[in-house]
């Protein structure tokens, strides 16, 4: 169902100012340690020079939602200033971006115990708009996504509760809530993360065709993006007890409210985890990505920097992305990223990697002064090869590193980098001494 099937002469500017958003960007981040130890989750760069928080205030923006709330609770000074620095919008706009973090108060101490708790601590704030639905997102999901459609069809269907949901296989259910809607999209069982054959087969889903065209997913799994009546989310967080929506929210909410599945057909991946990141990252160097930057029709807003062109003095580069200020020299880089400031050093090759650059230049004085201690200069080092790899910002390579896990290692944790999935990654502000092989 498209939103703009909705009755005719439907104001949507009216229509949307009754429809408030909050977006979720508090949690941990634990499954894409290491590069979530100095940040918060939704801050974490990807393809070079956006942050996953970009995307869901990106959709916001261009979903004319005016009223945003960010919630944020571990490792947020560098998430808050990026918010405050990017998202700023004149006096003659009605959109304001309020961020909301976790504190200790007189009716609470706790900090943010889950998803649905963190907007139970935070309700009062909601409340206050008198805004009649409540949107609630993600900080961490790469999608590209109109968010009218979606209240579009909550309205028509005057649901209580509606919930994002995509097509997954049965080897991919175990990763997300899984729903069983009737033809007309109403849910009638739900489970979060269903690990049994026999949790599966009762959640075969009564879909058309036209849905869910894909056999070989016949599964709705939930994207984590819920549009609620404010009265009844109101409702649902009474219960202290309620602290996840996937885990306890939903489950009981289908057999109270009317919760309907609005199906969602577009790209949608979960950053969750290093293996999806990488991979999310490397599928956006494809001719044709299923996720395109590119696209000027719904473009992805970030904070614009002030630095100079690409510079490559020499060097052959295939299928990669380098962001601005990045120097290459005569070096040679193969499906990979690099970041905003990424310097790679003389007869260095980078394969299928994500180089995510650094925060500043280090002046000469400053490389010399390193040099005498014997620390190497920001940036991967001449005589290198980096394969498979993640390099946070500010990393320091030495000449002659190999970064290859020549063992063939799938999880450990060392010093100055950690491996995930066989894939390395070195962390922010790490130093790789010069002829280390990894």
């Amino acid at each position: 169902m498209h939103w703009a099937h909705f009755p005719c002469g439907c104001d949507w500017g009216l229509i949307m100012q009754n429809v408030i958003t909050v977006i979720l960007a508090g949690g941990r981040g634990t499954r894409l340690y290491p590069l979530t130890k100095d940040r918060a989750k939704p801050n974490v760069p990807i393809a070079g020079k956006f942050r996953l928080i970009d995307i869901p205030m990106s959709n916001c923006i261009h979903s004319r939602l005016e009223e945003i709330f960010i919630l944020t609770q571990f490792n947020s000074v560098s998430l808050n200033r990026h918010i405050s620095q990017t998202y700023q919008f004149d006096d003659f706009s009605n959109r304001t971006v309020r961020i909301l973090s976790a504190q200790q108060t007189h009716t609470g101490a706790n900090w943010f115990q889950g998803t649905a708790d963190a907007v139970r601590q935070t309700l009062h704030y909601l409340i206050e708009t008198d805004a009649e639905h409540v949107l609630i997102l993600a900080g961490d999901h790469l999608y590209r996504m109109d968010y009218r459609h979606m209240i579009g069809y909550h309205l028509l269907t005057g649901a209580d509760i509606t919930v994002g949901t995509i097509p997954v296989s049965a080897d991919q259910a175990s990763r997300f809530g899984i729903m069983k809607a009737k033809e007309d999209g109403r849910v009638t069982h739900f489970i979060e993360k269903p690990r049994e054959d026999v949790e599966l087969a009762q959640l075969l889903s009564h879909v058309s065709p036209q849905d869910h065209p894909d056999a070989d997913k016949p599964f709705l799994a939930s994207m984590g993006i819920y549009v609620f009546r404010t009265s009844v989310l109101a409702e649902r967080l009474e219960d202290e007890s309620n602290v996840d929506f996937g885990e306890h929210i939903l489950p009981t909410s289908i057999h109270q409210n009317a919760v309907y599945a609005y199906p969602f057909d577009g790209y949608w991946e979960d950053i969750g985890t290093i293996k999806s990141f990488y991979e999310a990252n490397l599928a956006l160097l494809e001719t044709v990505p299923q996720f395109d930057f590119y696209d000027e029709s719904a473009p992805i807003y970030t904070y614009r920097y002030h630095l100079p062109s690409t510079k490559v003095n020499q060097g052959y580069i295939f299928a990669s992305t380098l962001a601005d200020g990045s120097i290459i020299d005569r070096s040679e880089i193969i499906r990979s990223i690099v970041g905003f400031r990424g310097i790679i050093r003389a007869e260095t090759r980078a394969e299928a990697s994500i180089i995510m650059g650094a925060d500043y230049y280090e002046s000469a004085d400053e490389i010399a002064d390193n040099a005498q201690k014997g620390i190497p200069p920001i940036g991967i080092g001449s005589k290198c090869l980096i394969r498979n790899a993640i390099i946070d910002k500010n990393a320091r390579i030495g000449d002659g590193v190999m970064l290859i896990n020549k063992d063939n290692i799938e999880h450990v944790d060392a010093e100055n980098y950690c491996i995930r999935d066989s894939i390395i990654v070195v962390p922010k502000n790490a130093v790789i001494l010069p002829g280390t092989v990894i």
